[in-house]
C-alpha cells in the first residue's frame, strides 16, 4: 500500500497541535501553569496554522511569516497597553471575533462547495447551519457584553415588555432557517437571514443580563465560539479545528456550570433572571435601616493601628480594587505587614470581578506568590481565626444577606459567600456605601466589628502603608 507522505507529515503535526492543546489547557487549571499552559496552546496553534496553510496551498511562506509577524505585533501591542481592568473587555471581543469569524469561513466554504455540486454534503450544511447560528450569537453577544463592561450601554440587565417571546420568536426563526438551509442549500439567502435573525437573538439574550452575572456570560460565550469554530471544521473537514474547538466549547460549559455553582443559581436564572434590572435594597429593610446610625468610618490611622496589633490578615479583593489599579499597592501593603511577623493570605471568590478568575491574574501581575491566594472553601472555615479581614472593592461577594435563603426578593439568596462578617475585625475600602451590581445594600458596612475607610482603593491603601510604616 503507497503511503502518502503529506498526508501522514500533516497527521501527525495535528496529532503534536492536538496533544498541545490538551496539555496547555490543562495547564491552565492552576495559577502556577498557566503561563506555561498558555504558552503550549500558543504553540500549538501555531503549529496546527501553518501546517493547514501549506497543506491547502493557501499561501507561501513569505505570506505566513507576514501575518505572523502583523498578528503577533498585534497581540503583543495589544497585551502591553491594555490595562488589567479592561481585560474581561478585550476577552470578550476575542469571543465575538472568533463567532464572527466562524460564520464568515463557514459561508464561505458553502458557497465554495455550491461551486462544485448543487448539492453538497449533509454534514456540511448541516454544519454551516450550526456555525451560522451560533457564531452569530457570539458575535453579537460578545459585543453587547463588551459594550456592558465598557459602560457603553447600561450595565443593569435591560428588560423590556415581550423580551422572552422575542427570544422565542427569533430563536424558533433561527431553527427554521437552519433547516430551510439544510433542505436547500442551493439557497445561501436562507444563511445570510440566518445569520441576521441569530444577530438578533445574541443582542436581546444578553442585554438582558446584569452586570453581575458577566463572568458567566464571558465564560459561556467563550463556550459558544469554540462550538461554532468546532461547526467550521466539520464544513472545512479539518480535524485540528474540531478538536480545537471542541474542547473550547467543553472547558467553557464545565467553566459556566461551575460558575453558576458559585453563585448558586442555575444557567437559565443567569441569562433569564434579570438579576441587577432595578437596584432594591436588602430584603424587607431600607438602605436608612441598614446603615444609618451605625456605620463607622475610620481614617487610616485608625486602621494602621489595628493592624499593628494583628497576627493574621486576610485581604478581599473585589473589582474595586482593579478599577483603581491597586494591586501594586496591595501587595506593598502585604510584604510590609508580613515583615512586621503578620501572616497574609488573600481569599479569591470565583465571581469576584468581571471575567472567571479576574482577581487570580490581577494579583499575580503584582507578582503576589500563587501560594498566598486561597479558594473560598478554603479560606472560610479560617475567617474565625483572622484578626482582620480587609475588604477593598468587595461588595455582592462578601454580603452576609446571601445566607438568607428564604427569601424569594433576594437576588442573591443562597449565594455562596466570603465569610468575612466572621473575622475579629472587618475594614472596607470602598469609595461609598452604593450597592454592587445584585443592587442590595450590605449589612457587613453597618456591623458592629467593620470600620468603612473611605476612598480610592489606590490612594486608601497608599495612606494605610504610609501610616503603618510611621507606628
Amino acid at each position: 500500500m503507497e503511503i502518502d507522505l503529506q498526508t501522514t507529515l500533516v497527521s501527525i503535526a495535528y496529532i503534536i497541535a492536538a496533544i498541545l492543546f490538551i496539555v496547555g489547557l490543562k495547564g491552565l487549571s492552576h495559577p502556577r501553569t498557566a503561563v506555561r499552559g498558555n504558552l503550549l496552546g500558543a504553540i500549538g496553534m501555531f503549529i496546527a496554522i501553518v501546517v493547514t496553510l501549506l497543506d491547502q496551498k493557501i499561501i507561501g511562506f513569505a505570506g505566513i511569516i507576514a501575518g505572523s509577524v502583523v498578528g503577533t505585533t498585534i497581540g503583543a501591542a495589544l497585551a502591553i497597553k491594555i490595562k488589567m481592568t479592561a481585560m474581561p473587555q478585550l476577552v470578550a471581543l476575542f469571543n465575538g471575533f472568533g463567532g464572527g469569524a466562524s460564520v464568515l469561513v463557514a459561508g464561505a466554504a458553502l458557497i465554495e462547495a455550491l461551486l462544485i455540486t448543487p448539492d453538497p454534503l449533509i454534514q456540511t450544511t448541516v454544519a454551516a447551519a450550526a456555525s451560522g447560528l451560533i457564531g452569530s450569537v457570539t458575535l453579537l453577544g460578545s459585543l453587547v457584553a463588551f459594550g456592558k463592561l465598557q459602560g457603553l450601554i447600561s450595565e443593569a440587565a435591560v428588560q423590556f415588555s415581550g423580551q422572552k417571546t422575542l427570544i422565542i420568536l427569533s430563536a424558533t426563526a433561527a431553527l427554521f432557517l437552519a433547516g430551510w438551509l439544510v433542505s436547500d442549500p442551493a439557497f445561501m439567502g436562507a444563511y445570510w437571514a440566518l445569520v441576521a435573525i441569530a444577530s438578533l437573538l445574541g443582542v436581546v439574550l444578553v442585554i438582558g443580563i446584569g452586570g453581575a452575572d458577566m463572568p458567566v456570560v464571558i465564560s459561556l460565550l467563550n463556550s459558544y465560539s469554540g462550538l461554532a469554530a468546532a461547526a467550521t471544521g466539520f464544513v472545512l473537514e479539518n480535524s485540528i479545528l474540531i478538536i480545537a474547538g471542541s474542547l473550547v466549547g467543553t472547558a467553557g460549559l464545565i467553566l459556566t456550570n461551575l460558575m453558576c455553582k458559585a453563585m448558586n443559581r442555575s444557567l437559565s436564572n443567569v441569562l433569564f433572571g434579570g438579576v441587577g434590572a432595578a437596584a432594591i435594597t436588602s430584603p424587607g429593610k431600607t438602605e436608612d435601616d441598614v446603615y444609618a446610625g451605625r456605620v463607622k468610618s475610620a481614617s487610616a490611622d485608625d486602621v494602621a493601628m489595628l493592624l499593628e496589633t494583628a497576627r493574621r490578615v486576610v485581604i478581599v479583593p473585589g473589582y474595586g480594587l482593579a478599577v483603581a489599579q491597586a494591586q501594586h499597592a496591595v501587595r506593598d501593603l502585604g510584604n510590609l505587614l508580613e515583615s512586621k511577623g503578620v501572616e497574609v493570605e488573600f481569599a479569591i471568590h470565583p465571581v469576584a470581578g468581571r471575567m472567571p478568575g479576574h482577581m487570580n491574574v490581577l494579583l499575580a501581575e503584582a507578582d503576589i506568590a500563587y501560594d498566598k491566594l486561597k479558594e473560598m472553601d478554603l479560606i472560610n472555615p479560617t475567617f474565625a481565626q483572622t484578626d482582620v479581614a480587609i475588604v477593598i472593592g468587595a461588595n455582592d461577594v462578601v454580603n452576609p444577606v446571601a445566607r438568607n435563603s428564604n427569601d424569594p426578593s433576594n437576588p442573591i439568596a443562597g449565594m455562596p459567600i466570603l465569610d468575612v462578617d466572621k473575622a475579629q475585625a472587618v475594614v472596607v475600602i470602598k469609595r461609598s456605601l452604593s450597592p454592587g451590581f445584585a443592587g442590595i445594600a450590605n449589612p457587613l458596612f453597618a456591623a458592629d466589628n467593620t470600620l468603612m475607610l473611605f476612598g480610592d482603593g489606590k490612594k486608601a491603601v497608599l495612606e494605610l502603608i504610609t501610616a503603618l510604616g510611621q507606628i
